[in-house]
């Protein structure tokens, strides 16, 4: 008899008052989304990841796996922040000269 075992519900919350409500691994505020760009974007690998901010390897792993069950809310997620950011830097620009 087999069992099986969602590994990424057991790593991956989503809670209003955690994150803004967007998926992070469980009982820390690392959002799927910066595991993401740190995997992916950044290239460090799951072990550097896991290494620099403690987590496990599932941890790392069950993040990834729900970006690519998950991409497009994620990436619209990752869009919306930066269409944030571009408009507060329009908005506030840097009083700190370049």
């Amino acid at each position: 008899m087999s069992t099986s075992h969602n590994v990424t519900a057991a790593h991956i919350t989503q809670d209003p008052a955690i994150c803004g409500g967007k998926p992070c691994i469980a009982g820390r505020r690392i959002r799927v989304q910066d595991i993401y760009v740190w995997h992916e974007v950044v290239g460090m690998s799951a072990d550097e990841i896991a290494t620099s901010y403690d987590l496990s390897l599932a941890q790392v792993y069950a993040a990834l796996t729900y970006y690519f069950e998950h991409t497009t809310e994620i990436q619209a997620d990752i869009a919306a922040s930066a269409s944030l950011v571009a408009e507060m830097q329009a908005k506030y620009p840097s009083k700190l000269p370049r």
